[in-house]
């Protein structure tokens, strides 16, 4: 059953007071803090390089951020997919937003590679194949994505 099936509960996570996010102050995984958002990065991922970015403000939609705060989202998200792209040598980034079980905004990066378990088709976080990571690929990835971030913010 989806959140949004439960008015109030649905109603609390919109406004934040039972956003888990907001309520721990961060979010889970967090890889850096960005202008406007965390970045996180976690090991159990669907893809190598799976990428989440988290708005600092409790926005369900992206129209809901004031204009300067919605520009400076953006301009971490460019940031995060300059930094994905050198990284990872993925020959495309897919984009999504969702927040429909977790109404914080957020924006979700996949890199995309020849012969990944999803190659022709969407990706599917549930029906991925784990690990991802060979041994210790997990951590080179992570810290060389902080490296790219670090340059990209000079």
């Amino acid at each position: 059953m989806s959140a949004w099936n439960d008015p109030a509960r649905w109603a609390a996570l919109c406004s934040g007071a039972a956003c888990p996010i907001c309520l721990r102050g961060t979010p889970l995984d967090l890889l850096v803090e960005l202008e406007a958002s965390w970045a996180t990065m976690q090991e159990a991922a669907p893809v190598r390089g799976y990428v989440c970015l988290v708005a600092k403000i409790h926005a369900v939609e992206l129209h809901d951020l004031p204009a300067v705060a919605a520009a400076a989202f953006m301009r971490d998200a460019q940031r995060i997919s300059n930094a994905l792209a050198s990284v990872t040598g993925a020959v495309k980034l897919n984009y999504e937003i969702h927040g429909n079980s977790l109404p914080h905004l957020h924006m979700h990066f996949f890199p995309r590679y020849p012969g990944d378990q999803f190659e022709g088709q969407a990706i599917d976080p549930k029906l991925a194949i784990q690990p991802v990571y060979r041994p210790g690929e997990f951590e080179r990835t992570r810290r060389a994505l902080l490296s790219a971030i670090d340059a990209l913010r000079r």
